[in-house]
């Protein structure tokens, strides 16, 4: 990683798994860090972690919530009232694979949170990004479904807690892709990319398939999980090269090298033919423009 002092990164997801070890390299690296977490709490404990391992780590905590847009309007009014620029924003929190649940603006929970919060934060955050690197979190399962349905993200549907993880996922390719686009027919410096960590050991894993109670599919992904992941650390280097490498293509995807992409050192990777579809992506951006409320580009 390059010398990142006086560069400013803005991490959602923060106080733990690929969200801690991002933030905890990008200040060893010399960066200040906005660590953007749900639990503040949390977030105020894993600020003290890096400060153990980097003395003088310039370390902020935000709290936000991206399954409520409320807070989200919170949380990026917070960030730019510091007035700073932000060179890394960093759209990594998610959940996965859970019980039917909605967020409290109405939306099935894994979509809402994982790119609905992430799009109205990008936007909200846009007078401060500059000529930043916004890398958003996807992952492998994004291979897993042949779209994003295109309706109103209220709409009942039939539940598949995979399927809507996978959706979501295809939905943050898409995103990365379509601001890039428009970042530059706008002209500006604002450089979109993505990056996934393979099959990491995190919390994520544990959390979202449990929620629903004992399952055998919990219990195999338990097992899998132990045989073939890589650990959290090794799982962020692909979003901190994204993040970080010199001279990135906007549009570029960055996963690991190995095993299928499920482990090893980061490099550029390819996407789903769903994810590279245009057409898709601008009427994804437009619904979520009218779901969020923040239009922007």
């Amino acid at each position: 990683m390059p010398d990142l002092d006086g560069k400013r990164a803005v991490v959602t997801g923060a106080n733990a798994g690929l969200g801690f070890y991002t933030c905890l390299h990008l200040a060893k690296a010399g960066a200040s860090v906005v660590l953007a977490t749900r639990n503040e709490t949390a977030g105020h404990e894993a600020a003290d972690r890096i400060r153990n391992d980097v003395p003088g780590a310039v370390l902020d905590v935000v709290r936000v919530d991206l399954a409520d847009l409320s807070s989200v309007r919170t949380a990026a009014a917070v960030i730019l009232k510091q007035d700073r620029p932000i060179d890394m924003l960093i759209n990594n929190a998610g959940v996965m694979a859970t019980p039917k649940r909605l967020t409290l603006d109405g939306f099935e929970l894994q979509f809402g949170t994982n790119h609905l919060g992430h799009f109205a934060l990008t936007g909200l955050l846009l007078p401060a990004l500059g000529s930043a690197r916004v890398v958003t979190v996807s992952s492998l399962l994004h291979n897993s479904v042949a779209g994003v349905p295109d309706r109103d993200p209220r709409e009942a549907r039939k539940y598949n807690k995979w399927q809507a993880y996978g959706e979501s996922k295809l939905a943050n390719l898409m995103f990365m892709l379509e601001l890039d686009r428009r970042a530059q027919v706008a002209g500006l410096e604002l450089t979109s990319v993505a990056a996934h960590p393979g099959y990491a050991s995190t919390r994520l894993q544990r959390s979202g398939p449990r929620l629903g109670g004992p399952s055998m599919a919990a219990y195999l992904l338990a097992g899998l999980t132990s045989v073939v992941s890589q650990s959290a650390d090794a799982g962020a280097w692909p979003t901190l090269y994204a993040a970080t490498a010199p001279k990135m293509a906007g549009g570029t995807y960055i996963g690991p090298s190995r095993l299928m992409e499920m482990r090893g050192r980061p490099q550029p990777v390819g996407m789903s033919k769903a994810a590279r579809d245009r057409d898709a992506a601008r009427r994804l951006w437009l619904r979520s423009q009218e779901a969020t409320g923040v239009s922007y580009l």
